[in-house]
């Protein structure tokens, strides 16, 4: 898979780098923010290689892509400018409402902690286990042994120190300074300031008393701080005079802002945030079960919007102030539930595609990753969600009867279970059996109640059968000048090892592409260095001029056509300077190849060593001929 193509083809369906406005990511989605929604080609993001769906949710362009998505993300941010990463108010934010706004900053402030959380949530959960099963040969408990409290720490301080993590996170969100952000937010973690905070005596600063507070852990007070000085900042940037600015500026943020926190943001902060939690405990308090069935029925229809990310906070929250959450124990439900019905697909459907599919989406929502098992397979074909809804709900209500929890903040898969186990026994066992039921009983009910199967041929292009070809072969002639060479022989593994597919290479000696034939142009990228063609007989071809040209941003290169251009064969596509771009220290070798090699039953490439534009270089012989 290439993953720099890939990142490519997504920012040009985005409305091109120009139109992103940030780009984050989560465990299995590219999250964009985008200037104008209006430029964004969700058909064509959905059709690109790699990319499972595409969702439009609190104000997101969620392109959700699994387990790769990291590899994805590393090429789009080296393609799209820093200073894109967090701008000004844009289109699509002015239009999306209040609601939308709130839920859209929760997950980008939240979002970016979730790796570490996980992280110390799985050690959290080996010393758990460690701790209840281990005692060392000299009978002291393992929870007094230095090596313990060491990554006890490490597991304990991002909780510990959450509003400096979020100060951070949320500065990003609100175009605010971050370093100064988390100068605030370790103000109030400073241990003598939470100390004077947990004394008895009333505090007062300058003369007026202040709420007391336990802010170390907190989450919501040091994000509504931030956010109020992200505006406090934007005056000041406004009004005090370029030669003082980079003095005075910081220096008057933190002045005016640590009593405002103290006064106002803060105690407001804790209010709303024990009003979340309260409302939480309150409903499981009013019936474990359902609150249960509610979160392990309905967590995973969140996750399809992305609004999951907005119930975060009250299990961080959880955990950081009590050192335990259940929101996450009835969320593994819901992903156990989802790997189940995809196991089901796998063991119901004919189609050997789907099979894949299903059995490499069982695996990764086993171990928390449940976005392939949702697209890939189960809300595709519908009943297979259905069942897994219903079975999640079961598992959780199960849970919720039990008093499952968990000691720590981890993603949800068969490598965190040890995190439940300090719920006691019946606790572990709630969580152990909603699992399992939730699990097999989303896998035999889809398979019992079955669903509608997916044809073998349903990706092939019938189209094909329309074309008069000789011998059963479509001919395709070359779109560049010069020297043939077999693809193998190309300085790029990618090209090389035909992950993209079948086809040659060619050492160009007139620096112009032309259309091999009728054809539209289906993708062309912003850096002009390749371009894609749909061909009348349905081939879908990827021409790109030289190996790692994309690092030229266009330099040399000058395009002929726009993406959904109507061409004819031999028009112009794109011209490039050979000379320049040899200078420049690149390889002109430009692989002319087929993308969609498995809809033929086979590809064979020409002998010949020096083709012109009018030489046949490819032939696609039909699957069954």
């Amino acid at each position: 898979m290439d993953y720099k193509n890939i990142a490519q083809e997504i920012l040009l369906n985005v409305g091109g780098k120009e139109n992103v406005n940030e780009v984050t990511h989560c465990m299995t989605r590219l999250r964009f923010k985008v200037k104008s929604a209006s430029k964004v080609n969700k058909d064509k993001l959905s059709k690109i290689e790699g990319v499972i769906t595409v969702v439009e949710s609190m104000g997101q362009i969620q392109v959700v892509i699994g387990n790769k998505v990291k590899k994805v993300y590393d090429e789009v941010i080296k393609i799209v400018p820093q200073s894109n990463e967090v701008g000004k108010k844009n289109e699509s934010e002015e239009k999306q409402g209040i609601i939308n706004s709130i839920l859209s900053a929760v997950a980008g402030i939240f979002t970016p902690t979730i790796p570490a959380i996980a992280g110390v949530g799985m050690i959290k959960g080996i010393l758990s286990v460690l701790a209840m099963y281990y005692m060392n040969k000299n009978g002291v408990d393992i929870k007094e042994t230095q090596s313990y409290i060491i990554l006890n720490a490490m597991a304990d301080s991002i909780f510990y120190f959450m509003p400096i993590i979020l100060g951070y996170t949320a500065a990003k969100v609100f175009n605010a300074n971050k370093i100064i952000s988390m100068v605030l937010g370790a103000t109030l973690c400073y241990p003598t300031f939470t100390a004077l905070m947990a004394g008895e005596e009333a505090v007062r600063f300058l003369g007026l008393a202040v709420t007391k507070a336990t802010y170390t852990s907190s989450v919501i007070p040091i994000i509504i701080a931030i956010w109020a000085l992200s505006y406090v900042e934007k005056v000041l940037e406004k009004y005090i005079p370029e030669v003082i600015k980079i003095i005075m500026v910081p220096t008057l943020s933190l002045v005016i802002m640590l009593p405002a926190t103290l006064f106002l943001f803060g105690p407001i902060g804790i209010y709303i945030g024990n009003i979340i939690n309260f409302s939480y405990k309150y409903i499981y308090e009013l019936s474990p079960a359902l609150c249960g069935a509610f979160v392990g029925g309905l967590w995973c229809v969140l996750v399809i919007f992305g609004a999951h990310r907005a119930l975060l906070p009250i299990g961080i929250s959880d955990v950081a102030q009590t050192g335990r959450q259940n929101l996450l124990a009835f969320a593994g439900a819901a992903n156990f539930s989802q790997a189940g019905a995809a196991l089901g697909v796998f063991f119901k459907t004919k189609n050997q595609g789907l099979k894949t599919i299903s059995m490499s989406a069982t695996i990764t929502a086993l171990f928390g990753i449940t976005e392939p098992a949702i697209y890939g397979a189960n809300l595709r074909l519908k009943k297979p969600m259905v069942c897994a809804v219903i079975c999640g709900a079961v598992g959780g209500a199960i849970m919720g009867m039990g008093g499952a929890y968990g000691n720590a903040f981890a993603n949800q898969g068969v490598l965190t279970i040890p995190v439940y186990a300090e719920a006691g026994a019946l606790g572990f066992l709630s969580y152990l059996g909603g699992c399992a039921i939730a699990f097999f009983g989303s896998a035999i009910s889809t398979y019992l109640v079955g669903f509608e199967d997916l044809e073998e041929s349903s990706n092939k292009e019938n189209s094909f059968i329309k074309v008069e070809t000789k011998d059963g072969a479509i001919d395709i002639t070359s779109p560049v000048e010069g020297e043939c060479i077999e693809l193998s022989e190309v300085k790029d593994d990618v090209f090389a090892s035909k992950a993209m597919g079948e086809g040659i290479a060619i050492l160009p000696t007139k620096g112009v592409i032309t259309a091999p034939t009728d054809c539209e142009v289906a993708s062309l990228f912003p850096t002009l260095h390749a371009i894609g063609l749909k061909l009348d007989n349905g081939a879908e071809m990827l021409i790109h001029v030289g190996i790692n040209t994309v690092e030229l941003n266009g330099k040399y290169f000058t395009k002929h056509v726009n993406q959904g251009d109507l061409v004819k064969k031999g028009d112009k596509l794109i011209s490039f300077d050979i000379d320049k771009i040899k200078k420049a220290g690149y390889d002109v070798t430009t692989p002319v190849i087929v993308n969609n090699t498995f809809d033929f039953g086979q590809v064979v490439s020409c002998k010949s060593s020096y083709v012109s534009t009018n030489d046949n270089i490819i032939s696609l012989v039909l699957a069954g001929n």
